[in-house]
């Protein structure tokens, strides 16, 4: 399910940036928009890696079972994923809640 929403937000992502570069809305166009585009692909770059990284485990797990280095890499996953969480929150508040304030 995690990986599920996460490629869920990527496109999201994707549509998004796709929508401001044809409204003229790139990153060429201001600081704030260079800061965007910079700033939420590095978040969907990550998201990304933590998807292949949850495919790959996935793939361990089915292959040598719950054993102790698969369980040691479901934690780092895990500590991986929920420090994007907490990266998000961030995003989110400094791009788009900073940016609809007057």
């Amino acid at each position: 399910m995690t990986g599920l929403l996460g490629l869920a937000f990527l496109c999201v992502e994707l549509y998004e940036f796709n929508h401001l570069i044809h409204e003229g809305a790139g990153p060429q166009r201001s600081g704030f928009l260079t800061s965007f585009f910079a700033l939420v692909g590095t978040h969907g770059l990550h998201v990304t890696f933590g998807i292949v990284w949850l495919l790959t485990l996935m793939f361990q797990l089915g292959r040598h079972g719950l054993n102790g280095e698969n369980m040691r890499r479901l934690m780092c996953l895990s500590m991986f994923w929920h420090f994007l969480d907490v990266i998000w929150i961030g995003v989110f508040t400094f791009v788009y809640l900073m940016g609809v304030l007057p």
